[in-house]
């Protein structure tokens, strides 16, 4: 029996190399929240509102800038060397860190010199996550992968800032950035001990070699013109594009609008995290929906619903559950676009593949923020939220044009 057929045996959630990946994962999204708060509130202390906003905006631009990059290095070199590296280079940069802080106080410079060099390394971390999971399971488990790590993202964000909360209480940015090392450093015998499994050949890609710029060129030239990929990163990025400004902007708006005040605006964050969380769990223990690409479709005309429905709701209690329902319909659509876009790309393509949705997701979506506020000031809550619901159905219209997409199915 192949070691394929041996995992392929057993659900995700029961396999112990795919539970020393998500070890791993978590320790390291724990890190980045946590590395993500220390160098917030160090900023904020070291200076005003414009030098925090150029030290946030170093750990941003390298890291949308070389995202496609980042995606050739993990296909020409693997994933799991990629995530290693990265791991290791995290570690270094967050102990350094601490260090400096611990004896001296930080000026901009020095925190815009993390952000930079945190921001070039996520540029490499982000691809090869997306390119790891079939390298670790089989086809039939990818569903309950993404399941769980859904999850994993949902723990983290629940326990990361308490987390960093409690070193800033104890030491301050210094404590905190070693904080985020010690995390690094504990994902790291995780990825090492994970095990690589072949994976299959679509039969028509070379592994990247050569010229670096033509290996990207053809990345691209793969993620556009393949039938399911091509109209399924244009699905995932339209509808991240609509979700993000409602949910980190609009929402503690309308909260101050309707006199929820900050606890509305916790319930109505929380709610919508709870639903993703249903929806992972419920991934992760099926493990398998029929016309997965059909499904992901109808999950993003509810979440457009959902969402538009938030802002006219009566009550808190009401918009806090349409705020679930959104949660679990997005958070499903999400997960079931992850497991189609693992399963149906060649895999020697999959890094570039993962790194274009990633561009399109972490270096655009944040551009929706200046403008959902300035649309709010003008125009009202309740306008926005039904634009960013007509937004985010348009996702599902092109995904029910793509005839190969909304026929898609996951492997069983």
């Amino acid at each position: 029996m192949t070691a394929t057929a041996i995992q392929t045996a057993r659900p995700a959630y029961r396999d112990a190399n795919v539970l020393r990946w998500l070890g791993a994962f978590v320790c390291s999204l724990l890190g980045d929240n946590v590395y993500f708060l220390a160098l917030s509130w160090a900023a904020i202390q070291t200076a005003g509102p414009v030098q925090a906003g150029l030290v946030l905006a170093a750990a941003s631009v390298p890291r949308a800038v070389l995202m496609l990059g980042g995606g050739v290095l993990a296909d020409r070199f693997g994933p799991r060397k990629v995530l290693i590296g990265s791991d290791l280079a995290r570690c270094v940069v967050m102990l350094v860190a601490a260090s400096v802080v611990a004896v001296t106080t930080p000026g901009v410079w020095l925190l815009v010199v993390v952000g930079l060099v945190f921001g070039t390394v996520e540029a490499l971390f982000l691809p090869a996550v997306g390119a790891l999971p079939p390298r670790i399971t089989g086809p039939d488990q990818l569903a309950r992968v993404q399941g769980l790590r859904g999850l994993a993202t949902r723990a983290a964000l629940v326990g990361g800032s308490p987390l960093g909360g409690l070193a800033m209480a104890l030491g301050g940015p210094a404590v905190a950035f070693a904080v985020a090392g010690a995390l690094f450093t504990m994902s790291l015998p995780l990825l090492i001990t994970v095990r690589m499994t072949p994976v299959p050949d679509h039969g028509d890609a070379m592994k990247p070699e050569g010229n670096a710029w033509q290996d990207l060129i053809d990345g691209l030239r793969y993620s556009c013109r393949d039938r399911i990929l091509g109209p399924l990163v244009v699905v995932l990025a339209i509808c991240e594009l609509g979700f993000t400004g409602p949910l980190n902007i609009g929402a503690p708006l309308l909260a101050s609008e309707r006199g929820w005040g900050a606890t509305g605006y916790a319930w109505l964050l929380g709610a919508f995290g709870v639903g993703a969380a249903v929806s992972s769990l419920l991934l992760t223990v099926r493990g398998w929906l029929p016309r997965a690409g059909l499904v992901q479709q109808a999950c993003l005309v509810l979440a457009a619903a959902a969402i538009g429905a938030i802002a006219f709701m009566p009550t808190l209690s009401a918009a806090v559950g349409a705020a679930v329902i959104f949660g679990i319909t997005a958070g499903l659509s999400s997960a079931l676009g992850a497991a189609l876009l693992q399963t149906s790309a060649d895999p020697a393509y999959l890094g570039r593949v993962t790194a274009v949705l990633s561009l399109l997701q972490v270096g655009l979506a944040p551009l929706t923020y200046p403008v959902t506020g300035a649309a709010i000031a003008a125009w009202g809550t309740r306008p926005v939220f039904m634009a960013s619901a007509a937004l985010i159905a348009l996702g599902p219209v092109v995904g029910l044009c793509a005839r190969a997409l909304r026929s898609a199915e996951l492997p069983r």
